[in-house]
């Protein structure tokens, strides 16, 4: 790394992609190193005064990084950097208002794939059996959206699209009008007793840590599918597959989980009526996160407040 003013280290996964997008915005006096694990990150991170990163591997480096003024997450959850040390003096921010697009896709897909049979059907192909289907249409389901930030407040909209009814729920108490029904922390039985699908879109806090219980379960409808593509410590997960067993749920989709890669052992490989996916519900893309990056870093060299800044005792 050159040495700069604001020496910037990004380490991610996907650092060449990222230094790529940088690289062709050719921004004055921005220097940059790229690593994609933390031990080729070391060095460079003694001198970072900015890290673009995934937090995962960011957080392996904060020990190593004196200088440093600001991370900017390449995701939306920030829980493997948290709790930061006390003495930090850097501003965290993550990324919003790019994954509510990528995410509805998601789990529109595998709403409607349910709601149409296409599961069943695929499989009626492979065996050559012509068999009409039955299904319903989404127009009147009730989706329930258990967070309503950014990417819940996308999915309450595509909801709208279909004529489903949008139930969400949050944490503070303030309004949300994409949902078509707002309930609060005192009211969240009510609120798992109606949907036919339950999203869960929150950050892993230790409030929301296995808030999806046994009790939880118990309180949704029969016929009820979960969909988490928030965090996998939200749902207790044996609890959900006692539910998925005993019929209290109907099933599960799932992108996230309490151990990640899920182990071998997991009875949610096989669970019938459990659909697994290796999270990548929404990717981050470069294009995007740094389209983020580089309006913040504006206004960091202009003094000016940042955008997206991470309350790092709520967690979000």
């Amino acid at each position: 790394m050159k040495s700069d003013s604001n020496p910037l280290l990004i380490l991610s996964r996907n650092a060449a992609r990222y230094a790529r997008v940088v690289a062709s915005r050719r921004i004055e006096g921005l220097t940059w190193h790229a690593a994609e694990t933390a031990e080729e990150a070391r060095e460079a991170a003694r001198r970072a005064a900015i890290i673009l990163g995934d937090p995962p591997l960011v957080a392996a480096v904060l020990g190593d990084a004196p200088e440093l003024q600001w991370i900017q997450s390449t995701y939306a959850g920030v829980d493997a950097l948290l709790p930061l040390p006390p003495e930090h003096r850097f501003v965290l921010t993550n990324v919003k208002e790019v994954f509510g697009p990528l995410i509805s896709e998601y789990v529109f897909g595998y709403i409607l794939a349910l709601e149409r049979s296409l599961f069943e059907m695929r499989e009626n192909q492979r065996q050559r059996i012509w068999q009409e289907m039955p299904y319903r249409s989404l127009k009147g389901r009730c989706l329930g959206i258990c967070g309503t930030g950014d990417i819940g407040r996308h999915l309450a909209r595509t909801a709208r699209h279909f004529g489903m009814t949008s139930w969400g729920w949050r944490r503070r108490r303030t309004p949300c009008p994409d949902v078509d029904r707002l309930f609060h922390p005192n009211a969240f039985r009510e609120f798992l007793a109606g949907p036919d699908y339950m999203v869960i879109t929150l950050p892993l806090t230790p409030e929301t840590h296995g808030r999806f219980d046994e009790t939880a379960f118990s309180a949704m409808k029969e016929t009820a599918v979960l969909i988490n593509v928030g965090r996998g410590g939200i749902v207790a997960e044996a609890d959900l597959v006692r539910a998925i067993q005993q019929g209290q749920i109907r099933g599960a989709v799932l992108d996230v989980f309490e151990t990640e890669p899920l182990p071998d052992e997991s009875p949610l490989w096989t669970l019938p009526g459990v659909f697994v996916t290796p999270h990548n519900a929404a990717f981050s893309f470069a294009d995007d996160i740094v389209a983020i990056f580089l309006k913040n870093y504006r206004r960091f060299v202009r003094g000016e407040p940042l955008q997206h800044v991470v309350n790092v005792d709520q967690g979000y």
